[in-house]
């Protein structure tokens, strides 16, 4: 690796506030995996994309599943391959290597230049997968006993860890993790990063939609609040739509860009009511009133 730190500072489509690129930059500086937590939609995968963008560096993504191994971000063992071609190919298998298959941990390690390596969603997994990466993201090594090969890390990959929090992480391996939380961006934030997305955005159009995206996020039982994203959606379908800022005011359209649960739906019509005679649906969308 070399000797010059490259410092992290965000990027002009990925707002960072300075605790985020504080945590970036000190994981990468002690070489430890930085965990990201926080709502769903706040920007925890689009952060290593930005890491990447920002530094210059190639990005890798291992998307976790629940049925996802720690075994599969080494390597693969194609054994099934290996039969077949043992019955009904034409060339030796005995060279077992021909069936060995980097996973996305391996092809970072064996990368010649330093890539950023992001593990996405890790709390979808069960319990012992971070446990059973503790070992190969200490010493940026591991070994396929298959081959007798060791493959070790030719650069440190800069490694971002995301969850939403679904189950809880053990201790042993968030102590080898730099933690942060991105807090839900407030209005002023908020509208900072819309006008990175849409930088011509009229001003009364932006002013309603944000008014009316906290406004819902206040509700109280919601199932899933509306995120940072989803609001990005919709703010690029009220301009689609060409509906205007008093519209907004008056109705809310293409609430379903928004809300996404039925119960929710109803939450926000009690809200309503609660508040006086609700008004018109518009679109996909659903009544408001503020």
């Amino acid at each position: 690796m070399s000797k010059t730190q490259a410092f992290y500072q965000g990027t002009k489509d990925y707002i960072a506030t300075n605790d985020l690129q504080n945590s970036v930059n000190v994981s990468m500086g002690i070489g430890r995996p930085l965990l990201i937590k926080g709502e769903p939609g706040t920007g925890k995968t689009m952060l290593a994309i930005s890491i990447a963008e920002a530094l210059g560096k190639n990005l890798m993504i291992w998307n976790i599943k629940s049925t996802t191994k720690a075994k599969d971000g080494l390597y693969i063992y194609d054994t099934v391959q290996r039969l077949y071609d043992s019955q009904f190919g034409d060339h030796d298998v005995s060279d077992i290597r021909r069936y060995i298959r980097l996973g996305k941990l391996g092809e970072a390690f064996q990368a010649d230049d330093q890539v950023v390596l992001l593990i996405d969603e890790i709390d979808k997994a069960d319990l012992e997968f971070p446990n059973d990466l503790l070992w190969e993201l200490d010493v940026m090594s591991f070994y396929i006993p298959e081959t007798g090969d060791n493959i070790k890390a030719k650069q440190r990959p800069v490694v971002i860890i995301t969850s939403n929090a679904e189950k809880e992480l053990p201790d042993a391996f968030l102590r080898r993790c730099i933690f942060h939380y991105i807090e839900f961006p407030d209005e002023a934030l908020m509208e900072r990063i819309i006008r990175v997305h849409y930088p011509d955005l009229e001003r009364k159009l932006l002013d309603e939609s944000i008014k009316a995206f906290y406004w819902m996020r206040s509700i109280s039982g919601l199932q899933k609040k509306p995120s940072t994203s989803e609001l990005l959606d919709w703010v690029q379908a009220l301009t689609l739509g060409g509906i205007s800022p008093k519209k907004i005011a008056q109705e809310l359209p293409f609430l379903g860009v928004l809300i996404k649960k039925d119960r929710d739906f109803a939450a926000v019509l009690q809200r309503l009511h609660s508040q006086g005679a609700a008004r018109k649906v518009s679109g996909p969308g659903l009544l408001r009133n503020w």
